[in-house]
C-alpha cells in the first residue's frame, strides 16, 4: 500500500502558479524541524469552473519539486471525486477524496442494515475505549438508526473505491472517505459505526474527513464551542485508534479536517491533541491560495490593483450566482460589503488588509474575503490578463502565499 505521512497539508492551487510558493513553505517548516508532506488538491467543480485540467496540477506540482529540490513525498489529490468523476482524475493522481456526502440519509436496504447490525454485536453496550473519559452508550436502536442513515454511503465509498483499486492497483492509491459536506455532525459513536462499515467494505483508508460541530466556513476562522470542538477532535482521535485495532483497518488512519485553512482557533487544540497521542493528521485548504494571488496583485498597485477591483466589482453584482454553490461553508453578511465605488477608491494596501486574513486588523472584513473567496471563476474568465499579472508580479504574490501557508497555517499548527 502507498502510504501516506504522518503528517500532510493538502494545498489548492487554482491556476497553478504557486506550487513553488507553497513548497518553500514546507521547506521553511521542514528546516524547523518538522516534516509535513504536500498534497495539490482540485476538485471536478474547480477544474469546470476555470476550464483546467487535473494533469496541470500534477505537471505545476512535479515542476515545483524539481526545481526546490523537494526530496521528501508529495501526493496529488483528486479531490471530492465520485464515481462518474473519477476517471479524468486516475492517471495523474493517488490520492483520491471519495466524497459520499450526497448519499448520507438516503437508506441502505432494510436487510443490508440488519445484517451490518447482526454482524457487529460488539457495537452494542458500554464501550471503554482508551482516551475517552466516559464509556460510550451504544443501544441496538442506535447502531440500526446510524446505519440506516450512513450505510447506503458506506457502501457507494467501497464502489468507487474498489473502481480505482482496479483501474491503478490498491498499492499505488491512498484513499480519504469524506463526510463533511453534509448537515449533521457526526457523533464520536457515530464515527465508530461508519468505521466498521468501512473495514466491511475492505476500504483502505488512511483517512476520514467527518463533519465536526460547529462551522468550518471558507476562508474564516472556525465558529462554535471550542470546549466542545476539543473533547470531539479527542474522542475522535480515540476511536479511530480504537477501529484500526479492531477492525484491521491501516495503521496509519487519521483524521481529516476540512476547509482547514484559516481555523485559527481550533489549531492550538489540534496541535496538542497531536503532541499528547502522536495521532497524525491530513487538513485540507483551497481557495486561501488564490486569496493571497489577489492580496499580491493589490500590493502590487497598478494594473494587479485595478483587475483585483473589477473582480470585487463584478463579484458583488453577481453575489448570490458565485455565492450558491458554497452555500453550506459560507456566512457573509452583505450590509458589510462595501459598495464597488468604495473600494475602487482605496489604495491597494487599504485593499489587502480587508482581504488578508488578520482578525484583528481593523480593516480585515471577513465578507470581502468570503465573497472572493468563492469568485475564482472572474479571474478565470479574464484569462491571460489575470495569469500574466501573476507572473509579472510573482515575487510579491509568492511572497504572499509562502508567508500566508508558513506562518499562519504550519507554525501555529505543528509548533506552536
Amino acid at each position: 500500500m502507498l502510504t501516506l505521512e504522518r503528517f500532510s497539508f493538502g494545498v489548492g492551487d487554482r491556476f497553478a502558479h504557486q506550487a513553488k510558493a507553497q513548497l518553500r513553505a514546507f521547506q521553511m517548516l521542514a528546516k524547523d524541524g518538522v516534516e509535513v508532506v504536500p498534497v495539490w488538491n482540485k476538485s471536478n467543480r474547480e477544474h469546470t469552473f476555470i476550464g483546467s485540467e487535473p494533469q496541470s496540477v500534477f505537471d505545476a506540482a512535479q515542476a515545483a519539486v524539481k526545481e526546490l529540490n523537494w526530496t521528501p513525498g508529495w501526493h496529488i489529490d483528486a479531490d471530492h471525486i465520485r464515481l462518474e468523476t473519477v476517471d479524468r482524475f486516475m492517471s495523474c493522481s493517488d490520492f483520491f477524496t471519495i466524497d459520499v456526502a450526497d448519499s448520507i440519509g438516503k437508506p441502505a436496504s432494510a436487510s443490508d442494515v440488519q445484517q451490518f447490525v447482526a454482524r457487529h454485536p460488539e457495537l452494542v453496550g458500554n464501550l471503554s475505549i482508551p482516551g475517552i473519559s466516559a464509556p460510550l452508550v451504544i443501544t441496538r436502536q442506535d447502531v440500526e438508526r446510524v446505519a440506516a442513515k450512513y450505510l447506503l454511503a458506506v457502501q457507494d465509498a467501497g464502489k468507487i473505491y474498489r473502481y480505482i483499486a482496479a483501474a491503478k492497483g490498491e498499492a499505488k492509491i491512498i484513499a480519504e472517505v469524506s463526510m463533511d459536506e453534509t448537515d449533521a455532525p457526526q457523533t464520536p459513536p457515530e464515527l465508530l459505526i461508519i468505521l466498521a462499515a468501512l473495514a466491511d467494505e475492505k476500504v483502505q483508508l488512511q483517512t476520514i474527513a467527518p463533519k465536526f460541530t460547529g462551522r468550518f466556513n471558507k476562508g474564516v476562522d472556525y465558529v462554535g464551542d471550542l470546549v466542545q470542538f476539543e473533547k470531539e477532535f479527542n474522542d475522535d482521535l480515540a476511536v479511530i485508534a480504537h477501529a484500526v485495532k479492531q477492525y484491521g483497518l491501516p495503521a496509519n488512519l487519521k483524521l481529516s479536517v476540512h476547509s482547514g485553512s484559516d481555523k485559527f482557533s481550533i489549531y492550538p487544540i489540534i496541535r496538542n491533541a497531536l503532541q499528547r497521542t502522536g495521532a497524525g493528521l491530513h487538513v485540507k485548504t483551497a481557495g486561501t491560495t488564490w486569496l493571497e494571488e489577489l492580496i499580491g496583485l493589490s500590493e502590487a498597485g497598478g494594473d494587479g490593483l485595478a483587475l483585483a477591483k473589477e473582480i470585487y466589482a463584478y463579484a458583488l453584482e453577481h453575489v448570490d450566482e458565485l455565492c450558491a454553490p458554497y452555500a453550506s461553508v459560507i456566512d457573509i453578511d452583505r450590509a458589510k460589503l462595501p459598495s464597488a465605488s468604495t473600494v475602487n477608491s482605496w489604495t491597494g494596501p487599504q485593499l489587502a488588509n480587508a482581504l488578508r486574513h488578520i482578525p484583528n486588523h481593523p480593516e480585515f472584513n471577513a465578507n470581502i474575503r468570503q465573497l472572493l473567496h468563492v469568485s475564482f471563476k472572474i479571474a478565470a474568465k479574464a484569462g491571460t490578463r489575470y495569469t500574466d499579472l501573476l507572473k509579472a508580479n510573482e515575487a510579491i504574490v509568492a511572497k504572499q502565499v509562502t508567508e500566508n501557508i508558513y506562518e499562519r497555517h504550519m507554525r501555529p499548527l505543528f509548533i506552536g
